[in-house]
């Protein structure tokens, strides 16, 4: 007999990412055209060595790394970006307002749990994070989606249509996954005061952050002071210091709201992975230079991400920036097809858009169907230019 299984996990859809490594398993692809996978945002190189060896030191040397840490964090990682970001934003950031989680989708889902519940609602501009729509999902929480244009920019006006007694928050992700896009900092402030007009916390998923094209602060959000009553704001360490398997994120928010995460913390993992967050910090403290290097290197990615679409024709860049090329396909067939093709004649691996919003029969506008995104963090100016290469042979 089959065991009871949650609904609302029954009615999630599949991690996107494990789905479409389902398509390539067990494929053998011609020597002349390797596959390149260009679905996963995650760096696959390893950290610096430097970085490797503070944290294999620790392993060695200090026993206190091999048990139970605080559930918020190391205080020493949690101090220290307490005082870049208070630096780099312009405002007050104190420690008590950092906690340390494991990865930016526990910190969303440790933030989200304090503030959501069965049939409430959160808006999400489209296209959307597919775990944050998971997580929604598996919570009985709607996810109400906030429309966007040509331009992948969401609409604060728009969005103020959308609330409602049962809105929570609104999530925000810049520079964007699955589109690429930066919002501007006028944006930023309006969705910011939005919320707070509402009485609404306003979640900013700042996962490529240290990728942005500006160098200055992204936004101004951290100058108010009492910033903690609205904003709550997600990072990872992940993207920055090549630490995606050993899952280090951050949540910054009012102590309040902390107290609360704490709980769903301690329940889920108790602490974060202690070598991780002495990676983290080591990198923060010593990699600045490096971290800047890195950056400019995503971005001439992108710079040829963008001069390659445009030897294209009948294929539309949307958006493009951080790790992601957004892309509007020239087939009739929808997106998910698409991708499924592209591994068969181009051993190209990319996700559909379907992925990331919802389709026409659910209400969707499209978009879903149309767009492709592709993760170019992983592949150099060459390899772009094969892939383009790969594109242009494929006939719609």
């Amino acid at each position: 007999m089959t065991k009871p299984i949650n609904p609302s996990f029954a009615a999630t859809f599949p991690p996107p990412v494990m789905e479409a490594r389902r398509w390539i398993a067990g494929k053998v692809f011609p020597a002349d055209r390797p596959l390149m996978n260009l679905s996963q945002a995650a760096p696959v190189d390893p950290p610096p060595e430097p970085l490797m060896q503070a944290m294999a030191d620790a392993v060695l040397s200090d026993p206190s790394v091999h048990l139970y840490g605080p559930v918020l964090g190391l205080g020493a990682l949690r101090e220290e970006l307490a005082h870049q970001w208070s630096e780099g934003y312009g405002g007050a950031v104190r420690t008590a307002q950092v906690a340390i989680t494991a990865g930016c989708n526990q910190a969303f889902t440790s933030v989200m749990s304090t503030l959501a519940g069965a049939g409430d609602e959160v808006i999400l501009p489209l296209p959307f994070y597919f775990n944050h729509q998971m997580w929604l999902d598996m919570g009985g929480v709607r996810g109400v989606y906030l429309p966007t244009g040509a331009d992948l920019l969401p609409d604060p006006e728009q969005a103020a249509g959308l609330i409602n007694e049962r809105t929570k928050a609104i999530v925000l992700v810049s520079p964007n996954n699955p589109a690429g896009v930066e919002y501007p900092a006028p944006l930023m402030r309006a969705f910011y005061d939005l919320a707070k007009a509402h009485g609404l916390a306003l979640i900013v998923d700042e996962t490529y952050r240290d990728f942005h094209s500006s160098e200055g602060a992204p936004h101004d959000l951290f100058t108010d002071p009492d910033w903690d009553d609205t904003l709550i704001h997600l990072y990872s360490f992940s993207k920055a210091y090549r630490l995606t398997g050993h899952r280090v994120g951050a949540v910054m928010a009012s102590e309040e709201r902390l107290t609360e995460v704490e709980k769903f913390l301690d329940t889920v993992a108790i602490c974060p992975p202690q070598i991780g967050q002495i990676g983290a910090l080591w990198g923060m403290q010593n990699l600045g230079d490096w971290l800047a290097g890195e950056r400019l290197e995503i971005l001439a990615r992108r710079d040829a991400i963008r001069a390659g679409f445009q030897r294209l024709p009948g294929w539309e860049l949307l958006g493009s920036g951080a790790y992601f090329a957004y892309v509007r396909h020239p087939f009739e067939a929808p997106s998910d097809v698409v991708a499924k093709r592209l591994v068969d004649e181009a051993s190209l691996l990319v996700l559909p858009g379907t992925m990331f919003g919802p389709l026409k029969e659910q209400g969707g506008s499209g978009q879903a169907e149309a767009t492709l995104r592709i993760a170019f963090a992983n592949a150099d100016a060459a390899g772009l230019d094969e892939m383009v290469t790969r594109l242009a042979a494929i006939t719609p």
